[in-house]
C-alpha cells in the first residue's frame, strides 16, 4: 500500500492495529537503503583500483600519441612514449597493462611473420615499459591477426585457420614476449590445444614463473569492431568473420567445456570475452571452477558508453561504473577495461555512484 495509508481498525485485528501504528510489514528492505553510509555498509560488491587492468595500444613511429576515432580517449603510442600511459596507470594503482600493437601494412603478409621478429613494435613495448614502469604488469596477446594481411587469428591454409601450425607460431610468439618480460601471455586465438602448447614452450625456455591468461571463452561477437580498427585487423578481415574458431554466441556448454581443456592445460587464469552480453557466463565459469577469472569489458562496449554520454543520453561515469560493478558481481576477480584510468580516477576521489 502506499505510504501513510491506514487500513480501518475494528479493536480486534491485530494486524489491522500494526499497520494503523506504522509497524507493518516487519520487513521492509528499504530500511538499509535510507542512507548512504548504509547502502555503504551493506553493499555486497565493490569495484576497486585492484580488479582493473588497462589495455594500452602501441603502434609504428616515434613520438606518437594518436586518437583512435572509434574509441574517444583512447590512443595509440609509438614504442618510445608507451611508458608514459604505463606510468598513467601505475600513478593511478592499477597493476597491469596489456599491450595491443597496430603493425605498418607493410609488415603483414599471410603467415603473421612479423610475430616473430625479435625486435617488432610489441617486444619494444615491453621492453620499454618493464625498464621505465618496473613495477607494473605486462601482459601480452598470443594470436596473430594483427600480423596478417587477412586479420585472422592464425595461419590460412586453403580458405581455413589450421590449428596445430598455428600454434607451433603462438608457441614462438609468446616465447620472444617472455623473452622481452612479458609477465603474463594471454592466448586470445581459440586454436585447440594452445595453452598446452604455450605452458611447454615458456617452460622449456626457462620462463616457468610467466603466466598464463587464456581467453577460454572468446565469442565471435559484434562488438569488437572498434578494437579492429584500432589495430588494423578490421579493413584487412573485410566480409570474412572468425566464427570457425571464435565461439558462437549461443553457446553456455560449450564454454564450460573449453574453460575445463584451458585449466586442464595449465591456465592460471581464464577470460571470458566480451563482457557485458555474456555475464551469465562469467557467473558459470566462477561458480564451477573457482579460478581466477578476467571479464573483458571490450571496445565496442565502450565505445557505445561514450557515444552515448557525449550526445547526453546518460550519465558516463555512472554507466561506467555500473557496468564495472556488474562483472563483480558476475563473479569476476579482474577486469580489462578502456575505462580503468576514468575508473581509479573516481574510485581514488571516493565516488559513491
Amino acid at each position: 500500500m502506499a505510504d501513510g495509508s491506514r487500513m480501518p481498525w475494528n479493536g480486534d485485528d491485530t494486524a489491522a492495529q500494526a499497520r494503523m501504528t506504522g509497524a507493518y510489514p516487519r520487513i521492509r528492505m528499504r530500511r538499509n537503503r535510507r542512507d548512504a553510509w548504509t547502502r555503504r555498509l551493506v553493499a555486497e560488491n565493490a569495484v576497486s583500483v585492484n580488479d582493473l587492468i588497462w589495455p594500452i595500444f602501441v603502434a609504428e613511429g616515434k613520438g606518437k600519441r594518436e586518437a583512435i576515432n572509434a574509441m574517444p580517449g583512447q590512443f595509440r603510442w609509438s614504442p618510445d612514449r608507451i611508458a608514459e600511459a604505463a606510468a598513467e596507470a601505475a600513478g593511478l594503482g592499477i597493476n597491469a597493462v596489456a599491450i595491443f600493437p597496430e603493425i605498418d601494412k607493410a609488415k603483414k603478409d599471410e603467415d603473421g611473420t612479423e610475430a616473430l621478429n625479435p625486435d617488432n613494435i610489441v617486444i619494444q613495448a615491453i621492453k620499454a615499459v618493464k625498464s621505465e614502469v618496473p613495477g607494473i604488469g605486462v601482459i601480452c596477446d598470443a594470436a596473430l591477426d594483427p600480423f596478417t594481411s587477412h586479420g585472422q587469428d592464425g595461419l590460412v591454409r586453403d580458405n581455413y585457420v589450421v590449428n596445430d601450425p598455428t600454434v607451433d607460431v603462438l608457441c614462438r610468439q609468446s616465447v620472444l614476449q617472455a623473452d622481452a618480460g612479458c609477465d603474463v601471455i594471454s592466448p586470445s586465438d581459440m586454436m585447440d590445444g594452445r595453452v598446452a602448447a604455450i605452458r611447454d614452450a615458456l617452460d622449456a625456455a626457462g620462463h616457468g614463473h610467466v603466466r598464463i591468461l587464456s581467453y577460454a571463452a572468446k565469442y565471435a561477437s559484434a562488438y569488437y569492431m572498434p578494437f579492429r580498427d584500432a589495430i588494423g585487423s578490421g579493413s584487412a578481415l573485410g566480409m570474412g568473420d572468425k566464427k570457425t574458431y571464435q565461439m558462437d554466441p549461443a553457446n553456455l556448454d560449450e564454454a564450460m567445456r573449453e574453460v575445463a581443456l584451458d585449466i586442464q592445460e595449465g591456465a592460471d587464469m581464464v577470460m571470458v570475452k566480451p563482457g557485458l552480453p555474456y555475464l551469465d557466463v562469467i557467473r558459470r565459469v566462477k561458480d564451477t571452477f573457482h579460478m581466477p577469472t578476467v571479464a573483458y569489458n571490450v571496445s565496442g562496449e565502450y565505445s557505445m558508453l561514450k557515444a552515448a554520454g557525449e550526445r547526453g543520453w546518460l550519465d558516463y561515469d555512472r554507466a561506467m561504473m555500473e557496468a564495472l560493478l556488474s562483472f563483480k558481481r558476475a563473479g569476476a576477480d579482474a577486469i580489462l577495461t578502456y575505462s580503468a584510468c576514468e575508473a581509479a580516477r573516481l574510485i581514488k576521489a571516493g565516488y559513491q555512484g
